[in-house]
């Protein structure tokens, strides 16, 4: 609108310096001005901002957001799933009644003796090892007391090491007492129990 009034006027100028006799110069002949670029583009409407047409800018394709300000979360699965932590465990403790010399001369049926422990089954499991081809162990530490130990479970990241307090006595490491230690599909399986002393004369 506003270029269509500037040639209006320079038009209504042409014309009165040719009524009145003045010469014009042929801007055809002369040679062309070399224009800028600001002065090539043209003039915006009004109430248009400068940045109209830039579509990226429109949509908010260059308007990177932070990820790790308060707003927003960046917890992935995969950095939960190998965090460090405790494994789960499914454990079971066997007692029953210790049938020796001595209470079956002071106990019977109708009045038993006290149960005692006779030994433990622990279910360890690991399900998101890391490192696959190394077995989980387990130790046998010292406790505060004789009468007690501790069995530590270790199995390497992102698992960390678990114990539990267990009576100090002897194992009965034989199959056919019950004793097991086997890694299979992810869990630790320990059972085992306490070797019994028959007496004798």
């Amino acid at each position: 609108v506003k270029q269509l009034e500037k040639l209006e006027v320079k038009r209504e100028e042409l014309r009165k310096k040719a009524e009145a006799g003045e010469t014009v110069e042929d801007t055809k002949a002369s040679s062309p001005k070399k224009l800028s670029s600001a002065e090539m583009a043209a003039p915006l409407p009004d109430g248009v901002e400068a940045g109209f047409g830039n579509l990226e800018e429109e949509l908010g394709l260059d308007d990177e957001i932070d990820l790790n300000d308060g707003n927003t979360s960046s917890q992935y699965a995969m950095q939960d799933k190998f965090r460090p932590r405790k494994p789960r465990y499914f454990n079971r403790v066997k007692t029953g009644y210790d049938w020796n010399a001595y209470n079956k001369t002071h106990y019977d049926h109708d009045n038993p003796p006290p149960k005692i422990v006779q030994g433990y089954k622990f279910n360890i499991f690991y399900p998101d090892l890391i490192d696959r081809t190394k077995t989980p162990q387990y130790f046998l530490e010292k406790a505060d007391t004789d009468d007690f130990c501790i069995l530590r479970f270790s199995a390497g990241p992102p698992y960390e090491d678990v114990a539990f307090k267990i009576i100090n006595r002897q194992w009965n490491k034989s199959r056919k007492r019950g004793f097991r230690c086997t890694f299979e599909r992810g869990v630790l399986s320990l059972y085992f129990n306490f070797a019994t002393h028959w007496y004798r004369r």
